[in-house]
């Protein structure tokens, strides 16, 4: 038994044992989460929030800039994901593409920089007597990146991401129908329409005063917030902080985007021909509530009661029963703004799409009429607690948490807040969510491979 399965299955007998003594159950989980730590602003306004933690000798440096897919305009999709790409490309007082080897022969690990719809994030994780280093690369390429900037670093960056879109989404299987639906659930000009990737004539039309503006309007200590996690000494780690960042100029922290929420008024229909997968896809996807709003954990609960494990009920039933699907997932793409929950299913030979969902269909008809049982809940919340737990002992994506949570709260330390989340789903609230949020006003997208001669 796998290590996570075994303390998901201890954690089910314990509350077992007691109900059925009437012994009075543990303290929830959540109410055991603590991480310490301290956050103090500089006064250009950089954030910088430092946990402790000695277990090991490593350190984790994590820089979150609050801009990210939303904050784009007309014309601009993809922008945000194209400067974190250039941010790697050297700045004053780094050479070109120095930035990770350098990092790397430090003995950096989990090296990278992500970009999503509400954030851009570098991070690494390194030995903890290399973390100086560490601090001032992340602080010349937020002082000084544009004095490095050229058009040909530009163009580079432009077609690497370009060539990302390309492997992403038109040469992989059913990535064009995925992008379409995600379009009909957020028509332009909505921020989200673009996608993080965004479009090829969007990325061939950045300029390179458009990227010296967007670095200057976001790309500002004011505008940012710096983790320094693990093996630290706190006193030290504020010396260095202070020498590399308190003297970089930073205009006022720009204002967020107001976006208001997308309804979907009708249902849509999408048929796709696919040139690239060799078996028809159905996909069905409806708006759901944001992240950390109510019925976004009852989502992520649903999901897995849906397509986690041979036992869930889509897997049971189109995989292993009436074999009509080869694979079927489901999920909930939490979102700042809106999230998406989406079922799809790859369809077994010999069977067509409206088949699949028809038998998708039945399914969430027999939770919305009798609902699930608290035995799907208990051991799906287990499964989450169970990996939400394990997680933390990574340094890096404790770092991350605490980046997170400081950008939804104010309060890095929210673990138990989120995990609480879960830990009061109940049955009754996952038929909710069925009834209320997987209405027929939806995107059902079929893609079906083209028949060639």
């Amino acid at each position: 038994m796998q290590r996570l399965t075994l303390v998901a299955a201890l954690l089910a007998g314990a509350l077992a044992f007691a109900q059925s003594t009437g012994a009075p159950a543990a303290e929830p989980t959540s109410a055991q989460l603590h991480v310490p730590y301290e956050k103090y602003t500089l006064k250009n306004g950089l954030e910088v929030i430092l946990h402790e933690d000695h277990r090991l000798p490593l350190v984790t440096v994590s820089v979150w800039y609050h801009v990210g897919a939303l904050n784009e305009v007309p014309g601009r999709s993809g922008f945000a994901h194209l400067f974190e790409h250039m941010m790697f490309q050297g700045s004053q007082h780094v050479a070109d593409d120095q930035h990770i080897s350098m990092l790397e022969r430090l003995g950096a690990t989990d090296l990278n920089g992500t970009t999503n719809f509400y954030r851009t994030n570098y991070f690494e994780t390194l030995p903890a007597n290399q973390v100086e280093t560490a601090l001032w690369l992340e602080s010349d390429r937020m002082g000084f990146l544009l004095q490095a900037l050229t058009p040909e670093k530009l163009k580079t960056q432009q077609e690497v991401v370009k060539n990302e879109r390309r492997q992403r989404y038109e040469t992989s299987p059913y990535g064009l129908a995925r992008e379409k639906e995600w379009q009909a659930l957020f028509p332009a000009p909505h921020p989200y329409h673009g996608m993080v990737i965004g479009s090829m004539k969007d990325l061939d039309a950045a300029s390179l005063e458009d990227v010296s503006q967007f670095f200057r309007t976001w790309y500002a200590p004011s505008n940012a917030t710096l983790t320094v996690a693990g093996d630290i000494d706190k006193a030290h780690i504020k010396e260095v902080i202070e020498k590399y960042f308190a003297t970089l100029p930073s205009p006022p922290k720009p204002n967020p985007p107001n976006v208001a929420k997308v309804t979907l008024e009708h249902p849509v229909r999408i048929d796709h021909v696919e040139q690239v997968a060799t078996l028809p896809m159905v996909s069905v996807a409806w708006l759901s509530p944001a992240l950390f709003e109510p019925g976004d954990a009852e989502a992520d609960v649903l999901a897995s009661i849906l397509a986690n494990g041979k036992a869930s009920r889509l897997q049971r039933r189109l995989v292993r029963e009436k074999r009509i699907a080869q694979a079927v997932s489901a999920h909930q793409q939490s979102l700042q703004e809106q999230s998406v929950f989406g079922i799809e299913a790859t369809v077994a030979p010999g069977h067509t799409p409206e088949e699949v969902l028809k038998e998708i269909d039945a399914v969430l008809d027999d939770i919305r009429q009798k609902g699930v049982t608290a035995e799907e809940v208990l051991r799906t919340r287990n499964r989450i607690e169970t990996g939400f737990v394990s997680g933390l002992q990574s340094i890096g994506e404790k770092a991350d948490l605490l980046q997170a949570y400081n950008h939804f709260f104010g309060e890095p330390d929210s673990f138990g807040r989120d995990l609480a989340r879960y830990e009061q789903v109940t049955p009754k609230d996952v038929a909710a969510f069925v009834k209320n949020v997987l209405t027929p006003n939806r995107v059902v997208t079929f893609a079906v491979p083209e028949v060639k001669p």
